[in-house]
């Protein structure tokens, strides 16, 4: 018996040693030390990736996401008025309508003072509306001349043309600018960028800086910097090129039989380098162009404005059409069909410039068009956004201005006519 317990305690004490080693010896194997409550590795938990920073707000397309569809839709209409000083129809464009902007024809201009106090009254009536208003005028010089009698007439682009200096021109792009702004004008549909090669033309002519391509790009695109440099939005005309017609497309609809080949080595290469120049605005002519669209003229084409103007010379500006009651467009399809077609074409703001029968009838085809899913909010809003855009660079706002200098811009027009006798 007792030798079993000896034999028994011996076997014990045996296991007991096996036992402490494993537990001393553990990871030696690894060459790691033994792992205790005070050399534990510390328990750390992954990172997280730094989160990228948002992009900033655009406080373009803030604005427009607060804006009704019928405000969208004012601020791509371009409107004409009655009279020299505000009308009831011209409350209601600006207060129902929230119209982007008006265009003031000679009619409605008599002196200096009565301009001033005309557009003082419509940026007045202007100001619950949260966008400022566009002030537009057809002021080129020579025949086309809005401004009243006691300002220095500046001459007709054939003359500036003529003097070939494109510093005179810049000047008289500067001239132009501060005789506009001066008054409270904004916008100029200015320079013409359309080529004197048709004799027979009858309505432009002396309206062009040349017969050749160079001539008009030089001096045309001086002029535009001029009138930008005066804070003035220079709208080129008439895309793609009016230079070679022999009908007034105010009187009716005229037709450009040139393939797009020819246009590209003549007509349009105005139009390519002021778009690279950085044209404010393009205005589109209701010019038909048979080997660009057979059905439909310029003004309402998705070939020319989508196409031509948009995808190949890759100008993303504002679009505006030349005025849709013109012959051009009257005379052979419906006011409110070509309106909308133009907008599903490209086009971004719609010029209106009589009648407000038929201003009012333009913006309910829209809006109804918008509502049966014609046209998407989504092609309005593109519009939208470049006319903001171009808004927001020229810092528009709807500030009074006290009194016009005549005498000081009389001496900046004479000033840089002199400059062209030298």
């Amino acid at each position: 018996m007792r030798k079993r317990l000896s034999l028994l305690m011996v076997l014990l004490g045996i296991a007991t040693l096996l036992a402490s080693c494993g537990t001393a010896n553990q990871g030696a194997g690894n060459g790691k030390p033994p792992v205790s409550e005070t050399n534990k590795p510390p328990v750390t938990t992954p990172e997280k990736p730094e989160e990228e920073p948002a992009p900033p707000a655009d406080p373009i397309l803030e604005q427009i996401s607060k804006m009704t569809i019928e405000q969208k839709i004012g601020q791509m209409m371009l409107v004409g008025l009655d009279g020299t000083a505000l009308q009831t129809e011209a409350r209601e464009m600006v207060e129902k309508n929230h119209v982007g902007g008006f265009i003031l024809y000679k009619y409605n201009i008599t002196s200096p003072s009565q301009t001033l106090g005309l557009l003082n009254e419509l940026k007045r009536e202007n100001k619950d509306n949260s966008v400022p208003l566009w002030l537009s005028v057809d002021q080129e010089g020579g025949r086309v001349s809005r401004m009243p009698k006691e300002f220095v007439k500046i001459p007709s682009a054939r003359a500036i043309g003529g003097v070939k200096d494109s510093g005179y021109a810049r000047g008289i792009g500067e001239a132009l600018g501060a005789e506009l702004s001066a008054l409270g004008f904004n916008m100029n549909f200015a320079p013409v960028m359309d080529i004197d090669s048709n004799p027979a033309n009858p309505v432009i002519g002396d309206r062009s800086y040349g017969r050749k391509p160079e001539q008009v790009i030089d001096n045309g695109i001086a002029v535009m910097k001029g009138l930008q440099a005066r804070d003035v939005a220079a709208v080129v005309k008439h895309f793609p090129g009016h230079g070679d017609t022999s009908v007034d497309s105010h009187l009716d609809l005229p037709v450009v039989s040139k393939s797009l080949k020819e246009l590209e080595s003549f007509e349009l290469l105005p139009f390519a380098e002021a778009v690279k120049e950085g044209t404010d605005a393009v205005m589109v002519a209701h010019l038909l162009i048979p080997a660009l669209d057979k059905d439909y003229p310029a003004s309402i084409s998705k070939n020319i404005i989508g196409g031509l103007l948009r995808e190949k010379l890759g100008y993303d500006g504002v679009v505006i059409t030349d005025d849709m009651m013109m012959g051009g467009i009257t005379k052979h399809y419906g006011l409110t069909e070509a309106a909308v077609r133009s907008v599903q074409a490209g086009s971004d703001i719609l010029l209106v410039g009589h009648d407000y029968k038929q201003q009012t009838a333009v913006i309910q085809a829209l809006i109804k068009n918008v509502a049966d899913g014609k046209l998407t909010e989504d092609r309005i809003d593109e519009s939208v956004y470049r006319i903001l855009k171009l808004k927001s660079k020229y810092r528009l706002e709807d500030k009074q201005l006290d009194s016009v200098d005549v005498k000081s811009v009389n001496k900046e027009i004479q000033a840089a006519l002199n400059a062209g006798k030298k």
